[in-house]
């Protein structure tokens, strides 16, 4: 098992997600209304709440366990079944709460039928984490992307026989039912009528710190857009989420296939932190290979940016990406220290820092949208840069190295693109009134990029021959 070959499966199941995410706005916001889609999305503000507490951290006890026995598995497999059961049930008996609530009968319904998942995926997750383990990602990704293609499918068929949002609901519940089918046909392992309470306690005391931090996380990553929807209104709002959208999209993308690469790995070597901090660091270089280039990029063009691609009327985009890139490059940063608290066993950190930095979220959240989205977006980033240090020179502390180490890494990729940077700005800046909008964001978005890449092969061969080995399975 290798993070690069982890890594390169990981992304092939991401990139088949985000395809099929595509092909579903395009194909069903033609046999679907608009209608459908908010039904869809006022369930999934109920769903993806249950989502976080659905395993509560069992299937990470099971990849970072240095040993596992049939005992610890059982127990692990049997505590998921019975938090889907429950968490399906609260779901169903939520259902006309929230339709009530949000003014919207027909969400009863939807939620009705959504609930059945969450004790369908409850059987599976020993499964997956027992072949996440093992490093067999490529099993992964072929039992994760025919259910999602199946799920597509199903949905199609049944959007074009007028099912409304219900051919929604049916592409989520025929990914959870295949994913669960395949996942069973493909384990050797099969629980037994079992439970160990001393294996239970174990479970809950890693993972009950884990399941808190995401929850903190969850409410932390949505206060924002809490605070201005009642503060500042709907329209200012939809610029500010569509700005964080396009801040985060790529940069989740990236670092859920760094994350989930490099969990199984870390901690199959948690007992060498030289190991781990040397994984670590690399997995940061290369992150920021990527990041630091794009984050500046979009930067330095976001006004053509935003011109061409949302129009004129989303200028007040502008301004929010200013200050909003900068906080992806940080982000993308921070997210594989939670690897890290997780693989040593160490999530009592990981939830007293997640504490620590939803309440400096918050904070900001609070005192920047006095000066409106923008004085949000500016105190968001100085709150991002205070947690992102902290955490950072903590998971430093604990692999017992040096923040130089980190500055180490990440020089390099910082340098080379600050430098990209300041060429396109130039460059920009003298054709800024002779060349179309469109014409200078592809020009100059097409030159950093050459540049950038000339510049690291020059100045990092070294990660540059990393960045390849990964990508292309080679030196």
């Amino acid at each position: 098992m290798s993070a690069a070959s982890n890594a390169r499966w990981v992304a092939t199941i991401q990139f088949a997600r985000v395809g099929v995410q595509l092909l579903s706005l395009v194909f069903l916001s033609r046999l679907l209304s608009r209608d459908d889609f908010g039904l869809l999305a006022m369930a999934t503000v109920v769903t993806n709440f249950a989502m976080l507490m659905r395993d509560l951290g069992t299937a990470a006890a099971v990849i970072q366990r240095p040993r596992i026995d049939v005992g610890m598995l059982d127990t692990a497999f049997w505590m998921s079944c019975v938090t889907g059961v429950v968490l399906g049930a609260a779901v169903l008996a939520s259902a006309p709460i929230a339709a009530a609530f949000m003014q919207a009968p027909r969400l009863e319904g939807l939620l009705s039928m959504l609930a059945i998942v969450f004790p369908i995926s409850g059987m599976t997750i020993v499964q997956q984490a027992v072949l996440e383990r093992a490093g067999r990602f490529a099993v992964i990704a072929r039992i994760e992307i025919t259910s999602v293609l199946a799920g597509f499918a199903i949905a199609l068929l049944a959007a074009d026989r007028g099912a409304g949002p219900y051919s929604l609901v049916l592409q989520t519940i025929t990914v959870a039912c295949l994913t669960t089918l395949q996942l069973h046909l493909t384990s050797s392992w099969r629980p037994r009528w079992s439970w160990d309470r001393q294996q239970l306690r174990e479970l809950w005391r890693f993972g009950g710190s884990l399941s808190g931090f995401n929850i903190i996380n969850y409410f932390a990553r949505n206060a924002d857009s809490m605070i201005v929807g009642r503060t500042l209104g709907a329209a200012s709002l939809g610029a500010y989420s569509l700005a964080y959208r396009i801040m985060l999209f790529p940069l989740y993308n990236l670092t859920f296939v760094a994350t989930r690469a490099l969990f199984p790995v870390m901690s199959r070597r948690q007992a060498d932190a030289g190991q781990v901090a040397d994984l670590y660091l690399r997995t940061l270089s290369v992150i920021a290979f990527f990041t630091a280039p794009l984050m500046t990029g979009l930067f330095v063009l976001r006004e053509p940016f935003v011109d061409v691609l949302l129009g004129e009327r989303w200028s007040v985009v502008i301004e929010l990406i200013a200050w909003l890139a900068p906080v992806g490059f940080i982000q993308s940063l921070v997210s594989p220290s939670g690897s890290v608290f997780t693989a040593l066993g160490r999530t009592d950190i990981q939830l007293k820092l997640g504490i620590a930095a939803a309440l400096t979220h918050i904070l900001a959240f609070v005192i920047g949208v006095r000066w409106g989205i923008a004085g949000l977006a500016r105190c968001y980033l100085l709150a991002n840069v205070l947690t992102a240090v902290a955490t950072m020179l903590l998971t430093m502390r604990l692999l017992n190295h040096t923040p130089w180490r980190l500055v180490a890494a990440l020089h390099r990729p910082i340098a080379i693109a600050l430098i990209m940077g300041l060429c396109v700005s130039v460059a920009s800046d003298g054709f800024a009134h002779s060349l179309p909008q469109a014409v200078q964001l592809a020009c100059f978005a097409s030159g950093g990029a050459l540049l950038y890449f000339a510049v690291a092969r020059y100045a990092a061969s070294t990660l540059e021959r990393e960045v390849r080995r990964i990508l292309l399975g080679r030196v």
